[in-house]
């Protein structure tokens, strides 16, 4: 099982210690550092100016926002850091929610399947670097010649040669059809909040996109953010990862449009779902996090002893998953994962 440390994205302000998880990470035998982006910090710049004190852990970004970026914009990122990294950079790529989009980047949000495939192939043909980039879909057309348009725009490859045509994309991706999506145009899935106890309904939903793209699976990435915590006391570590599972399922989304929220319901937590909901929405966040069951979250986590981490690693490597991203926030915890993972 590899190993990826999630920085995530930032607060107020930035971490004060990141620069030392990056370097523990790397010396403890993690496989790949990624920093995230909401609404504030971006996800590029991180990995540039922290993971430029490394020299083998895969530099990754999951995820970072479609609307965010032009497709042209976000390849230029990509193959850039990937230079500079020396070929270690991975792409994750997210269509974020519509509270998001369309009040922060003043995007339309519909049509997030067809827009995510248009996106992906005007990266493919910007990475590949075989012709001038086009792209006849309604979402991003290139060139454009909308209103506003002048007219002059013309077909363009980049100055810069890209240093791997294969760059690996990775997407964050939740239901059914965009998991789907995922696996037949993408290299990697970024699960959120994945339960082994689902692997044969996640295997169906990735088989259909293999099916599309006669890909196998042998070439792509299963990659799932998971808390890892070494410890005996179990019960007071999922205590504190409560109010976090509340905040996603009440908060991170609008009201009846809520993707988290509706993973934990195909889950089997639709009842609780809408009691935490509920509870959060109306401002009472902490009776919401107590509403969490403890069920739900080992679903979703690994916490325990060593010995229990390693027999549960096991268990999410047999499920699918290749790859654990964890949200370690000290040295130790990095080190303890990375021992009892191994």
């Amino acid at each position: 099982m590899k190993l990826g440390l999630q920085l995530g994205y930032w607060g107020a302000g930035p971490p004060s210690n990141a620069a030392e998880l990056v370097a523990a990470a790397e010396e403890s035998g993690f496989d790949a550092v990624f920093a995230a982006e909401a609404w504030g910090s971006d996800a590029f710049t991180p990995l540039a100016w922290w993971g430029s004190a490394t020299q083998r852990v895969r530099l990754g970004t999951s995820v970072v926002q479609m609307s965010a970026r032009t497709p042209a914009a976000c390849a230029m990122h990509a193959l850039t850091l990937d230079h500079l990294s020396g070929g270690r950079f991975v792409l994750g790529l997210g269509v974020s929610g519509p509270q998001v989009v369309e009040g922060w980047y003043g995007r339309p949000f519909a049509k997030p399947l067809a827009r995510t495939r248009e996106y992906i192939s005007i990266l493919r043909q910007v990475m590949a670097r075989e012709a001038p980039v086009t792209n006849d879909g309604p979402h991003y057309p290139l060139p454009y010649r909308g209103p506003g348009a002048l007219g002059l725009g013309k077909p363009l490859k980049p100055i810069t040669h890209p240093l791997r045509a294969d760059l690996p994309i990775w997407l964050g991706a939740e239901g059914p059809k965009n998991v789907a999506l995922t696996s037949e145009i993408a290299d990697g899935w970024l699960a959120i909040y994945y339960a082994p106890r689902l692997a044969g309904m996640y295997d169906e939903w990735l088989s259909e996109g293999f099916a599309k793209s006669g890909r196998s699976r042998e070439d792509f990435e299963v990659a799932a953010t998971c808390q890892v915590v070494v410890t005996d006391d179990p019960v007071s570590v999922r205590a504190m990862l409560k109010p976090f599972v509340a905040l996603y399922i009440g908060g991170m989304g609008a009201p009846g449009m809520n993707f988290h929220a509706e993973v934990f319901t195909r889950m089997g937590y639709g009842e609780v779902v809408q009691d935490i909901g509920r509870l959060f929405q109306s401002g009472r966040k902490d009776e919401a996090a107590q509403v969490v069951p403890d069920e739900l979250v080992a679903e979703i986590t690994i916490v325990g002893t060593a010995e229990h981490v390693r027999e549960e690693v096991g268990r999410w490597e047999k499920a699918g998953v290749t790859m654990l991203l964890v949200g370690c926030r000290d040295v130790a915890s990095i080190k303890a994962v990375a021992e009892a993972c191994q």
